[in-house]
């Protein structure tokens, strides 16, 4: 199949990367297991055994009502938690195949809708903004904007760097969570050949 290039001829590309049918389920599974894989998992919290303070008896066994132990039961306050949280990993089981086949999922939905844009190259050679933002607009994609370039040149990066919601990625960086939430995704020429040998 054939992707159009803006201000250039069209390239060829696999249908088998760029033409699948979107598999919703498959990539929900992988964007929230990528996202958990994101979470510290550090939340700790006392247990009645881990508080600190006496275990002693905290008033006679008969005589003053409800009868009760060591003022570090978690009825009291400053007692222990009774189902107390430890720390744990969130990760999630991912095979290759479903990551690979998530993306070429999300990237064929992204060029059946529009969202997907293919350049020769961002001609950005300055670290200055103002030229990055022309060059969007000359484009005319605004929103959540990930640019894609195989190779980028630093001042691309410095360029991006103080506009919102624009996130520059090599190729091999390409992330799931990125590519759902984008409105817009741009890409050059290279790095399409370098995800389609990546991904075919």
């Amino acid at each position: 199949m054939e992707l159009n290039v803006i201000g250039s001829k069209p390239v060829q590309v696999s249908e088998a990367v760029f033409g699948k049918e979107f598999r919703e389920d498959l990539v929900h599974q992988v964007v929230v297991a990528y996202r958990n894989a994101g979470r510290s998992g550090t939340k700790a919290q006392l247990t009645r055994s881990e508080v600190s303070g006496t275990t002693k008896k905290s008033k006679n066994q008969k005589g003053g009502g409800a009868r009760h132990g060591a003022l570090k039961a978690p009825i009291f306050i400053g007692g222990g938690v009774t189902f107390a949280a430890k720390p744990r990993s969130f990760a999630q089981k991912i095979n290759r195949k479903m990551f690979r086949g998530a993306l070429v999922s999300i990237l064929s939905e992204l060029n059946r809708s529009g969202r997907l844009r293919l350049i020769d190259g961002f001609g950005i050679d300055q670290p200055k903004t103002q030229s990055l933002v022309a060059k969007l607009a000359e484009l005319e994609v605004s929103g959540r904007v990930v640019l894609v370039a195989e190779g980028a040149p630093e001042a691309l990066y410095l360029a991006a760097r103080n506009i919102p919601y624009v996130h520059v990625v090599e190729a091999s960086a390409i992330d799931p969570v990125s590519l759902v939430g984008a409105d817009h995704v741009l890409m050059t020429v290279d790095s399409i050949k370098k995800i389609e040998e990546w991904l075919a």
